[in-house]
């Protein structure tokens, strides 16, 4: 999909605005599951298979609807991954059994994997000028929805019941007729149909060296995002921490990843691409070192210890993205499905049995060791070749 001609600050506006509500509901579950497991009567492990088969389902496929929606003129992803999401997460946590509740997951985050390689793609289509910039607005305000999420999932969940969430759906449902009204069609003339070989061009995708680097970086990144927002929330309910803590504590978290997502692209221009991809798979592990030694004694420092991983966790998250547009620039949203998705699909994956590992030999313990696996991975970065 070429770009447009000119920016249009609107239709930025919109789509990063729908993407903070759409993150807004993929917040809604990581805080609550510990509560819903009790609920229903399932155990950590289970839980963490129940998310990782979620997230299997829906981000893998985000490349597939990627390649869709670079191939196509029509507004058909973000329209309908915004009205999945705010219609079926909202009535996960009011499920009666373990079966609906995968299934509600399931649809919903699905709907999250419709949107994020489109709108990722029209940020750049909408942006001949300063795209690193907008696209860490859009990353910020899905970073900011993504914290959002937890704060306000967690309150209805504690002061009103779980089943009062699904009240909710009513914000994504009028969003998703705003957009329809007001985010651009694409002219004809701006499409691109030179790549409508599917498996050509996903061979073309992963046979490129460059883009293999980028995602290893993404997945090693997401494996601590992932397993710290699943396992402490468990960790925290043990220790008798309400419903509304939990999720005040992921909010932190995604909040401060936000900013991180916003300061990037000023940092990369200050001090390149790399360093700050450097910086974001180092600064984790002394960090969830200092969490490990003070979460008993010091909560509160350890608290803002937890946020400042999740700042350095977000930081390269923009560059990452916009690096890979470089890279393969006619396929703007499959590489966005595959760095924003296929890899959390992947990173899910190898998390699928982390709960069991979890209950038998604890939840800090086994966070310790992940964080290892950036800084040790952080070794393929300088494979990488600044086009910028």
């Amino acid at each position: 999909m070429k770009r447009l001609v000119q920016n249009d600050k609107s239709a930025i506006g919109w789509l990063s605005s729908a993407h903070l509500v759409c993150d807004i509901y993929g917040g809604f579950l990581n805080p609550l599951m510990p509560f819903i497991a009790a609920n229903l009567g399932f155990t950590m492990a289970l839980a963490t298979v129940i998310v990782a088969i979620t997230q299997i389902c829906s981000n893998m496929l985000q490349p597939v609807f990627g390649f869709f929606a670079d191939n196509t003129q029509k507004r058909f992803f973000v329209f309908w991954g915004l009205i999945l999401a705010s219609t079926f997460i909202p009535l996960a946590p009011s499920m009666p059994n373990v079966p609906l509740l995968t299934i509600c997951m399931i649809c919903g985050c699905l709907g999250g994997s419709f949107y994020h390689p489109q709108s990722i793609g029209y940020i750049d289509t909408f942006s001949p000028k300063n795209c690193a910039s907008n696209m860490g607005f859009y990353v910020g305000m899905g970073s900011i929805g993504f914290a959002l999420g937890p704060l306000i999932a967690s309150y209805i969940a504690q002061f009103a019941g779980l089943d009062k969430i699904s009240y909710t759906s009513f914000l994504g449902l009028i969003l998703a007729s705003c957009m329809f009204l007001f985010v651009p069609k694409i002219p004809a003339k701006t499409e691109n149909r030179e790549h409508k070989d599917f498996f050509k061009s996903f061979k073309e995708i992963l046979s490129n060296r460059q883009m293999d680097c980028l995602m290893l970086v993404a997945m090693m990144k997401s494996i601590v995002a992932n397993s710290t927002c699943i396992l402490l929330p468990f960790l925290w309910k043990s220790m008798g921490h309400s419903a509304f803590y939990i999720g005040f504590a992921i909010f932190l978290f995604v909040f401060a990843g936000s900013l991180g997502s916003f300061v990037s692209p000023k940092l990369e221009r200050k001090f390149g691409s790399k360093p700050v991809i450097y910086l974001s798979m180092w600064a984790t592990l002394p960090m969830m070192v200092i969490f490990a030694l003070t979460y008993k004694t010091m909560p509160v420092f350890s608290m803002i210890d937890f946020a400042t991983i999740g700042f350095t966790t977000m930081l390269a998250q923009p560059v990452i993205l916009v690096w890979a547009q470089r890279v393969l620039p006619k396929y703007k949203s499959v590489t966005a499905g595959f760095i924003n998705g296929f890899c959390w699909g992947i990173s899910a994956l190898m998390l699928s049995g982390l709960g069991a590992v979890a209950q038998k030999f604890g939840i800090v313990q086994v966070l310790l060791i992940l964080t290892l696996i950036p800084p040790v991975s952080s070794y393929y970065v300088k494979f990488l070749e600044d086009k910028s």
